[in-house]
Formats: C-alpha cells, sequence, structure tokens
C-alpha cells in the first residue's frame, strides 16, 4: 500500500476526508484522523497567537502543564 502527503484548506478538510472515506480502495485510519485534527487544531491556535487573537503562553506555564 501506498502513502500520501497532501495539503488541503482548512476550511475544505472535512469535506475531503468525507470524500475519500467513500472510496473503496482508501484506508483511512482512525488514529491517523485523529492526530491530523490534534495538529490542525494547535495550528489554528498558533496562527490566532500570532495574529494576538489569543494570549501567547510563557515557556515556564508550557513546561508546568508537561
Amino acid at each position: 500500500m501506498k502513502q500520501l502527503t497532501i495539503n488541503i484548506a482548512d476550511n475544505k478538510f472535512d469535506v475531503f476526508l468525507e470524500f475519500i472515506k467513500a472510496l473503496d480502495y482508501v484506508e483511512v485510519a482512525d488514529d491517523e484522523e485523529k492526530a491530523l485534527e490534534e495538529l490542525q487544531n494547535s495550528l489554528i491556535q498558533v496562527k490566532r497567537m500570532k495574529e494576538g487573537k489569543l494570549p501567547k503562553q510563557s515557556a515556564e506555564d508550557f513546561l508546568n502543564e508537561l
């Protein structure tokens, strides 16, 4: 089985994912889907922080959460 990495606009991601799930020759692993969603959410948060729409977290606070 081959793998493919693609970049999809945020606003089209869910529609595209549903489309490829409908194809009988494509396998989408649940853990990969969840990881992709979490990564996408993280990237959105970083973008919002850069735009000043979300407060930035200090490194000390971040490490304390770990």
